[in-house]
């Protein structure tokens, strides 16, 4: 098989198109022969060792592909060859063939396209998970998202108003602005480039407490972090829930007087350990998503795809944080 491979830590461009064996489902696992391949911020860090984990390497970046199942290691019984599938794979999907835990795996329904389907997992997975159970978001509460046209971004807008709740989308140019309205914001929020000054810092609080109205956020999504984080908990409304969900802008320091005087919480969002931890629970938020997709409240936003040999591209693109929407890579 072909595979995109990371030999030593560094930025894209030393990644390497190869030859390699076919991998071999083990014990549980399903062989994946890939699609597409959806590009997450993780793969940023992952390949210049800055992410939680690091794979042994040589390795493929890439960790959520669509595809068809060629193979089923022993005691697999929810897939058979010839399935279509979207799988959580960790790494190794910049390749044309991955293996997946079982429980890591989901049916494709027919009608759902594979390069959409790839996109879906980590982004709105997280964000299902975020929203509703670490969020407890409800409707006609008011939602504010950082980030919001970046595949997460985008997957809490949608996901926001098809609970019922106001959303709030803050981003940081026009063609984004139009983005995040096209996919139903109710507000948008135009933030500076960072890194922030104390009177640019003062100056975005009060651009998103206007947004937000007299009773602040009830939540706030935050993938960004950064500069970005104190001015977005200065518009939190009492007893809000401000969800801490990545730092593609570094990670922040909050004034932690602010969780006593508005009584809110922080909450993390880990939905990888949530979905190994509680796989039924995930297994019922993914069939929602398939169910709202279905209904036309949610769809995959892929803005650019691909070809494997140009991979380290479509990474180095994610980098720029100039992409809208979810960035993929395609094996055929």
């Amino acid at each position: 098989m072909k595979a995109l491979l990371s030999r030593q830590p560094g930025p894209p461009e030393t990644l390497e198109l190869a030859e390699t064996p076919d991998p071999v489902p083990a014990a549980g696992e399903i062989l994946i022969a890939v699609d597409a391949c959806a590009l997450n911020f993780p793969d940023v860090l992952v390949i210049e060792d800055k992410y939680q984990y690091k794979p042994a390497r040589p390795f493929a970046p890439g960790g959520e592909v669509s595809g068809t199942v060629e193979a089923v290691g022993e005691g697999v019984t929810a897939f058979k060859p010839g399935d279509r599938v979207i799988a959580d794979t960790r790494f190794g999907g910049l390749a044309t063939k991955a293996t997946a835990a079982e429980e890591d795996a989901f049916h494709l329904p027919d009608g759902f396209d594979p390069t959409d389907g790839a996109a879906l997992l980590f982004t709105y997975g997280t964000t299902i998970y975020a929203l509703l159970d670490r969020g407890e978001l409800k409707a006609g509460e008011t939602l504010l998202i950082l980030g919001a046209a970046g595949g997460i971004g985008l997957s809490a807008v949608e996901i926001g108003k098809a609970v019922g709740a106001r959303v709030v989308a803050a981003v940081s140019s026009e063609e984004k602005a139009a983005a995040v309205r096209e996919a139903g914001a109710d507000e948008v929020v135009i933030y500076p480039r960072g890194p922030l000054d104390k009177d640019a810092s003062k100056a975005l609080a009060a651009a998103f407490k206007a947004a937000t109205g007299e009773d602040g956020a009830d939540v706030i999504y935050d993938p960004v972090g950064g500069d970005y984080a104190e001015p977005a908990l200065r518009s939190i409304g009492w007893e809000g829930r401000y969800l801490v969900t990545g730092f593609t802008a570094g990670i922040p320091r909050l004034p932690l007087n602010l969780t006593l005087l508005k009584s809110c919480d922080v909450r993390g969002v880990f939905w990888g350990a949530f979905a190994r931890r509680h796989p039924e629970k995930n297994r019922a938020y993914i069939a929602q998503l398939f169910t709202w997709w279905g209904e036309g409240k949610i769809r995959p936003r892929v803005s650019r795809t691909w070809p494997l040999a140009e991979g380290a591209t479509a990474i180095a693109h994610l980098a720029s944080r100039q992409a809208i929407g979810k960035v993929v890579v395609t094996m055929r």
